[in-house]
């Protein structure tokens, strides 16, 4: 009888195994295929994909989606008095798109998923406000963070389902050094996962803001990124769980530097370890890891293209040359989309 048991249980084991072999995703993408979505003149650092289709927000008040089956699209626009609205932030929730403008006055929208009502749900004005980056973790709570107004970052959080958001008081968060703020590139500097926050700053300093119980205590934690003027720094990052993250950035007015610009943690943001200096690309805006891919892969939008990781390879694949690319999303394990400067494409990945 014993033995049958061990049998069994040797069997289960490898089983286990072999599906867990099977979830891991880390193909050796070679090409990609670019296909065009929009060519509306249209500037979109902020996208999210929602089921079948891909919701985005841009500048001059415009927000919409496209249908990912049909092609069909919606386009929307948001007019407040004489403002010149630009949206880089957008979130989500099974009802809602989110939507939050740059500058003064920050206005958040909601907006309805079958566009029946549009409603104006925080709006805060000071001279210096400027949000950056907005999630959900869940149903109920959102966060949103920003350049500070006072001596820490700016972050707004909803417990209601983003029917109205409160502004954190500084008594509660980290203070940020002179000249450190964030970089609204691709909706990317706030990253959760679970109950765990990540903030990601730039500027006169670069570090990483860690939270595990949903903004009450925050760590501090240094980063090996270049740093120490108002365009260096982290521009974005990404988690693929609680351990596995990777920043990059770099210095926006020198875009071909590219040493201290790549780093990697595998502590959850307590270190960082920078990687390919002088390798690959300079200023990038986005990261993403690859879905199911065991946090071994991903991709990078930079100044010069696309760029491909596998950890396997320990090296970069350049995968498009394509200009002006500000932000991506993965649909799945090698579908992407991926939005810029007067263009969205979605992006087939290809051995």
């Amino acid at each position: 009888m014993r033995k049958y048991f061990f049998v069994i249980s040797l069997f289960l084991l490898l089983f286990s195994c072999i599906s867990d072999k099977k979830l891991i995703s880390n193909p050796n993408f070679t090409k990609i295929a670019m296909n065009p979505l929009s060519n509306e003149k249209l500037s979109t650092r902020a996208i999210l994909i929602d089921k079948n289709k891909v919701w985005y927000a841009g500048n001059n008040g415009n927000y919409g989606f496209i249908s990912l089956d049909t092609l069909a699209d919606f386009k929307g626009n948001i007019a407040k008095e004489n403002l010149k609205l630009e949206f880089r932030s957008i979130a989500q929730t099974s009802k809602y798109i989110f939507i939050l403008s740059i500058g003064n006055p920050a206005l958040l929208y909601r907006i309805a998923k079958d566009n029946s009502a549009i409603k104006l749900v925080y709006q805060e004005n000071h001279e210096k406000v400027f949000y950056d980056s907005m999630q959900f973790l869940n149903e109920e709570e959102g966060f949103a963070v920003g350049d500070p107004t006072e001596d820490c970052p700016s972050i707004i959080k909803t417990t209601n389902g983003g029917e109205s958001w409160t502004k954190i008081s500084c008594k509660n968060l980290p203070k940020f050094a002179e000249g450190e703020a964030f970089f609204a590139t691709s909706n990317t500097n706030l990253v959760l996962k679970d109950d765990t926050m990540w903030l990601a700053s730039g500027g006169k300093k670069s570090k990483i803001y860690r939270s595990i119980d949903k903004g009450e205590i925050w760590e501090i934690f240094e980063t090996p990124i270049v740093q120490g003027e108002a365009m260096t720094g982290i521009f974005t990052a990404d988690f693929y769980d609680e351990n596995i993250g990777f920043i990059t950035g770099g210095n926006y007015e020198k875009q071909d530097q590219n040493y201290s610009n790549k780093a990697i943690t595998k502590d959850g943001g307590v270190t960082w370890k920078l990687i390919d200096d002088n390798k690959a690309f300079g200023y990038a805006s986005c990261v993403q890891f690859l879905p199911n891919s065991g946090g071994k892969s991903l991709v990078v939008v930079a100044n010069s293209g696309v760029f491909y990781y596998r950890q396997k390879d320990k090296k970069w694949k350049q995968l498009s040359d394509e200009k002006e690319l500000y932000t991506i999303r993965f649909i799945d394990d090698k579908t992407a989309i991926a939005a810029g400067k007067n263009k969205i494409f979605k992006i087939e990945f290809k051995k």
